[in-house]
């Protein structure tokens, strides 16, 4: 029975031991920067014990690299025939949102299970790309602008209900993805078109229709074209920490932003490394991130089967996407979307959603038959 759900034979000899590496440090480099950007949090605002983020974040880093181990060893079939089951599990859950949710700063993206509270967005997203590879690549749909047609369908659904919380971010997030995987799949250009100019038609007919839900949008917009009828927003603060830091950075510790911004340690952490350690660690982050996102590509040629090369290319580009707008905000070239940067941002959901992610890439570039 073992032998069919775990493939441990062979796991160190067929695992990327470089993917593997770069995962490790991700998740090492978050966890001591977690130290440094909440701990002031913790002890001056919050009136709470000086490593009490620290502590949380270190468990749900250490849980989420055990998920990412668990998932890379678990055999691929298992995973494969798992998929469907799991993302109707975590649909349902993000169903309950808008019904059952927290509401955090007028936002309801938190189911609150009384133990924890965690955000189903966050486990929606790898299963989300990886229903739609199996839809794109399976021999069961013969047109392939038909399963563009039924993968737009499933996007559709989780944009209504992102919208509804609201959530433009993980949107956005989700929308780019999507698109990705459309683009390596082949596709028509007036198909991709069409549905752009869909989404915009109806994006703008939302904030028509609700403009007083969806005003936090038009706000951030207007803060980001016009920033000094704005006043000094969250995007200045964090450009202005990065010049601050300079090239080695002002020292672990004495970064101001994380007590001028309130979610520094989510929204802005790229700029809280900038900060504190120097813009040299935070190239040195994008590099890392960049060299995965490479060798998931090296691997991705050699292989013959489409589902594992739409898998691949999708979650990379969930993480890729992720990471780059998370470091446009910081930078002030996108407006604020609340996005947080894979590994190394504080946030439960978050973490475990990206160990998951990184599991099942380390499975699948594990793969020694492509066929």
């Amino acid at each position: 029975m073992q032998k069919n759900i775990f493939n441990t034979k062979n796991y160190w000899r067929n695992i990327d031991k470089q993917i593997l590496s770069c995962f490790l440090v991700l998740f090492v480099l978050g966890v001591f920067i977690s130290f440094s950007s909440t701990s002031f949090l913790a002890d001056e605002r919050l009136n709470k014990s000086y490593y009490f983020f620290f502590q949380k974040h270190l468990v749900y880093a250490c849980a989420s690299f055990l998920v990412m181990i668990f998932i890379s060893t678990l055999s691929t079939n298992v995973i494969n025939k798992s998929l469907i089951p799991i993302f109707i599990f975590f649909l349902l859950l993000l169903l309950l949102v808008p019904f059952f949710g927290t509401e955090v700063k007028g936002a309801k993206r938190w189911l609150n299970l009384y133990i924890f509270r965690f955000q189903p967005i966050e486990f929606v997203k790898p299963f989300f790309i990886l229903i739609v590879a199996q839809v794109i690549s399976t021999s069961k749909v013969k047109s392939l602008n038909f399963s563009h047609i039924i993968s737009f369908l499933f996007l559709s659904l989780i944009t209504l209900l992102l919208l509804i919380q609201p959530d433009v971010g993980q949107t956005i997030l989700l929308i780019a993805s999507w698109s990705s995987l459309i683009f390596v799949s082949g596709f028509s250009i007036i198909f991709l078109i069409l549905i752009f100019l869909i989404l915009i038609v109806l994006f703008f007919l939302l904030l028509y229709v609700a403009p007083e839900r969806f005003s936090y949008i038009i706000s951030r917009i207007t803060s980001f074209m016009d920033p000094e009828k704005s006043g000094w927003s969250q995007s200045q603060k964090a450009i202005e920490a990065i010049k601050q830091g300079g090239f080695k950075g002002q020292g672990m510790g004495e970064g101001i932003l994380k007590d001028s911004v309130p979610e520094a340690h989510t929204d802005y952490i790229i700029a809280v490394i900038s900060e504190e350690f120097g813009s040299v660690i935070s190239i040195l982050i994008i590099m890392i991130f960049l060299f995965i996102a490479f060798r998931i590509i090296k691997k991705v040629i050699n292989f013959s089967n489409n589902y594992y090369k739409l898998a691949l290319c999708g979650l990379t580009s969930l993480i890729i996407f992720q990471t780059f707008i998370h470091i446009g905000v910081n930078a002030n070239l996108l407006p604020s979307t609340g996005m947080t940067l894979p590994f190394l941002s504080y946030g439960g959901s978050s973490l475990l959603s990206t160990g998951i992610i990184a599991g099942i890439i380390l499975n699948y570039t594990s793969l020694t038959e492509k066929n």
